[in-house]
Formats: C-alpha cells, sequence, structure tokens
C-alpha cells in the first residue's frame, strides 16, 4: 500500500496498542477493518468522531472500512469503562436508535460507493436473532475460558469492587458477542482488524482469539488496534459543554454551538485536537502550530480546527453561517444579518442576555422607546435612564442606533418573535413577544 495507515495514525496521536504484525498487514495489501458503533442513543455526539475518522482514514489509504451498528450489543450494554449496569432498551427505542446512528455515519461514508474498497454498513442484530442460547454455548462459549475472560480489565474491575457491584451474567458475556462479530465479519467480508477506543481492547483481543479458534487447522488472520480516549488537558471530561454533550446533529447542537465548542480549545488543547479531528497533512500542522505560537492571541490553531471540523461534521455552507453569527457579537453585523439566523441559532448567540416579554399587542401598534427600555421591561432602572442613553445615541435596535422617537413594530421582529435591544458595545436585552 502506498500510505502507511499506522504511520499517519501514530503522527496524529491515535495509536494506543496495536497487536504485532498488524502494521505489516496493512503494508502488505488492501485489508477490510471494522469499528463497531453502540445504539445507546438515536445520534452520536462528538466521542464518536474518532472512530468515525479512524474509518475515513482507513478508506483514504486504500483499505475498506466496516461501520457495525450494534443492534444485538445494544441490547446488552458494553461493560467497557462503566462502573454500573445500564438500563436495557426495548427493542422499539433500539430500532429506533440504529436508524439515526445509520443515518449519522451515512453522512461520513458512502455505503452506496462502488469502488473495491467501498464502505459498509452492518448490524449484528441481522446474524445474532436467529442464534439460540443453546448453539451460541455451543459454538461460541466453548472456544474461550472463563479463566481468559475474568482476566480482562472491564471484568476484573467489577467483579472486585473496584468500579460499581459486581457484574451480571448478561454484561459478563458481551465480550463474547463482540468476539463472535469478528469472526462473522471475517467469514462473510474476510475482514482482518479490528479498531476502536483503548477501553475496548479487552473486547477486541476476545474477539482475535475467537476468530483464531473457531478456524481450527487453518492460519486465521486477525488483528487489533486501538485509539487513546480523548482527554482535555485540564482532566475533565471531552465532548461536553455545560449544555451537555456536544452532538453530530444540528437538531441536537446547533452548527454555532458545536463550531463555539472547538473555537474555545485551550491552546494545549487545539494543538492535540487538530492532528487528531481533521485531515490535514503533518507539514500543515507544523506550520500552523509555529505560526500560532508566535501569535497566540490570534488563536490560529483553534479557528483552523473549528473551520475543519465543522466542514467535515455540517458542511462548508454551515460553517459560514457559524461564523457569520460567531461575528454578531463581535462584529459590524446588521439587523439583516440577525434575521438569517433560525431561531435556535439566534437564541444560542445571545445565551444568557436578560430578557423579558411584551405582548404582541404592543409591537403591532408600535412600542415606544421608553416602554422598551424601561416602562414595559426594566432592561434600563428608569424612564430618565431610557432618555439619558438615548439622547447619547447609546441605544441601537437590532444593532442599529435609534432615537427616542423609534417605534418598535412587527418589521423589527427576528424569527417573528424577538427584538434585540442593546446599550453600549456589550450590553444586550432581549423583547419576546407573547400572545
Amino acid at each position: 500500500m502506498s500510505i502507511n495507515l499506522v504511520e499517519e495514525l501514530r503522527w496524529r496521536g491515535m495509536v494506543h496498542d496495536i497487536m504485532p504484525g498488524t502494521e505489516e498487514q496493512l503494508l502488505k495489501e488492501s485489508t477490510t477493518g471494522y469499528i463497531g458503533f453502540d445504539p445507546t442513543s438515536d445520534a452520536l455526539h462528538i466521542g464518536s468522531l474518532v472512530p468515525i475518522i479512524l474509518l475515513v482514514h482507513m478508506e483514504r489509504a486504500g483499505h475498506r472500512p466496516i461501520a457495525l451498528v450494534g443492534g444485538a450489543t445494544g441490547m446488552i450494554g458494553d461493560p467497557s469503562g462503566k462502573s454500573d449496569e445500564r438500563n436495557l432498551l426495548n427493542e422499539e427505542q433500539l430500532a429506533h436508535n440504529v436508524a439515526g446512528i445509520r443515518n449519522t455515519l451515512a453522512r461520513f461514508l458512502n455505503f452506496e460507493a462502488s469502488e473495491k474498497n467501498a464502505p459498509i454498513l452492518v448490524n449484528n442484530y441481522d446474524w445474532m436473532k436467529n442464534f439460540s442460547f443453546i448453539d451460541f454455548a455451543r459454538e461460541v462459549g466453548k472456544r474461550i475460558s472463563v479463566n481468559y475472560m475474568m482476566a480482562k480489565d472491564s471484568v476484573k474491575k467489577r467483579l472486585t469492587g473496584e468500579a460499581g457491584s459486581g457484574m451480571s451474567f448478561t454484561e459478563f458475556t458481551y465480550q463474547l458477542i463482540q468476539g463472535y462479530d469478528f469472526y462473522h465479519l471475517h467469514k462473510t467480508h474476510n475482514c482482518m482488524l479490528q479498531m476502536g477506543g483503548s477501553d475496548q481492547w479487552g473486547n477486541i483481543t476476545t474477539g482475535t482469539e475467537l476468530v483464531r479458534r473457531m478456524n481450527p487447522g487453518v492460519e486465521a488472520k486477525a488483528y487489533a488496534m486501538t485509539c487513546p480516549l480523548i482527554t482535555k488537558a485540564d482532566g475533565s471530561k471531552f465532548g461536553k459543554s455545560e449544555g451537555g454533550n456536544i452532538w453530530l446533529d444540528a437538531e441536537k447542537t446547533s452548527v454555532y454551538k458545536f463550531y463555539q465548542f472547538w473555537l474555545n480549545t485551550t491552546d494545549e488543547d487545539a494543538e492535540k485536537y487538530i492532528k487528531i479531528f481533521t485531515f490535514l497533512d503533518k507539514e500543515t500542522i507544523d506550520a500552523l502550530i509555529v505560526a500560532h505560537a508566535e501569535a497566540p492571541h490570534m488563536r490560529l490553531l483553534q479557528k483552523k480546527l473549528a473551520e475543519e471540523v465543522t466542514t467535515f461534521v455540517h458542511s462548508k455552507t454551515e460553517l459560514d453561517k457559524a461564523i457569520a453569527a460567531s461575528n454578531i457579537l463581535f462584529g459590524k453585523s446588521t439587523a439583516a444579518d440577525l434575521k438569517e439566523l433560525d431561531e435556535q441559532t439566534f437564541l444560542d448567540v445571545f445565551e444568557g442576555v436578560p430578557q423579558a416579554e411584551v405582548a404582541k399587542e404592543d409591537i403591532h401598534n408600535g412600542l415606544d422607546m421608553i416602554g422598551a427600555l424601561a416602562a414595559k421591561t426594566n432592561f434600563l432602572k428608569s424612564n430618565g435612564d431610557a432618555r439619558r442613553a438615548l439622547k447619547e445615541n447609546a441605544i441601537s435596535v437590532n444593532k442599529e442606533k435609534v432615537k427616542e422617537d423609534y417605534l418598535i413594530t412587527e418589521k423589527d421582529l427576528i424569527a417573528n418573535k424577538y427584538v434585540l435591544l442593546q446599550r453600549g458595545k456589550k450590553s444586550y436585552f432581549l423583547l419576546k413577544t407573547q400572545e
């Protein structure tokens, strides 16, 4: 192969554990590899960006990626890195989640492509649904000893009480089912590699062992590679903001908020993340790191990181909208710029800004500025304060300066319900209409 996938991932800081022979196999020929995604939700958050990017790197290097959605394993729950048993999902919720994850993955990997190494999408429920317990116990259970399974960290920690209070038989069997996935994909797609986060090493190596033991007398090749779990420099959990998870779905996390998450990373994190979450080459990234060090206040790393990841996840068009929304607080934006924002983005931009409700009828009749600033809203302390601020030319409606005789009407409404008031450069207030 012309591109050394392991070397590419190594300089990016994306290799944690790798089984001997893996790099040689990937250099020798186009190889099929897979990563599993558990449907614990109907969408993926940015923690899942790393496995998605690994699969994209595989395809770009000429290998064939398989994305596995765990319709079967999702019914059990992976104990890796967990201190307590997960609540089991019902079939209806699981089917909904699987469909949502399929849709997300299809944005990054073209499962309809016709190239020899075109990505494949599979659901392990398809081959597990007709597997009886007796058949599974005979065909799979007898191949791996309990001693081998108990030696895995994810099991040991739960059984010794280091994490949580023991482990059910259901969760104990998880590594066997995941291992069987590898065997099935090895048999049906000649899949030789499984990748995942470093917390998956135990489950993945059980899979390589199962491939070998279920192919007696044959030199069955099966390899494993994991990526470090992403952390923040301050030790806090990656992928969360004050409002919770950062999702890859714009309906759950607006593109503006998504863009801001990357823009607000620390220098130390940005230097690490730009290697992991973008496809920029080493030369470009090294030059960016040098330029950033010379002028940290310009935040070159953060800006490039935010641009690249937002374009990859959402599109260049959505990136441009997010940048335009970001400039509203700091740039010379107009009422027209404000009115181009959808309601969610508008609320995200002005999150935390104090607001007051005014009757739609007041707007319909024309709301005078004294009423808007003081009498009906208490944005300013008194009518006298309002008059002084207006005389000083310090008041703006939707980013445009107004005088005392200005009337706020329906033409000023953003998303048909908001008006943005501003005193000076930084003091904002939202009027929200009510029926």
